[in-house]
């Protein structure tokens, strides 16, 4: 796996810890920061929800960095790609629904970095 690609994968998987700190366990504090047009009085009634979703994009995180120890080419190949379509996807939905800056969160660089599998 070449370094452009490591260095994305690893971003994307960073970013998607960080989510999922923020939504299990900070979504009443840092939450109200990131989504700031969600109606305050909803967090708390949200929370374990949140919850859920952070532990979705923990699994996105986890799946991004098995890529690091899997030694044959082809194999990390297809789960980089796996999981980078999912976050991209995910980033999609999320743009169209919630708010657009999750495209530049989410979605453009998971694209990049699908890019990147295909130039190895």
């Amino acid at each position: 796996m070449n370094i452009a690609l490591k260095i994305c994968i690893g971003f994307i998987a960073f970013i998607h810890i960080y989510i999922l700190w923020f939504e299990m366990f900070a979504w009443t504090t840092k939450g109200r920061k990131v989504f700031s047009s969600f109606p305050k009085d909803l967090f708390e009634p949200t929370k374990a929800m949140a919850a859920n979703q952070g532990l979705y994009n923990g699994f996105l995180a986890a799946g991004l960095l098995w890529t690091f120890f899997i030694n044959t080419l082809e194999w990390q190949n297809n789960i980089a790609l796996f999981f980078l379509s999912c976050v991209a996807i995910a980033g999609i939905y999320g743009t169209a629904t919630v708010d657009k800056k999750i495209m530049f969160v989410q979605t453009i660089p998971a694209l990049i970095g699908i890019i990147l599998v295909f130039l190895q």
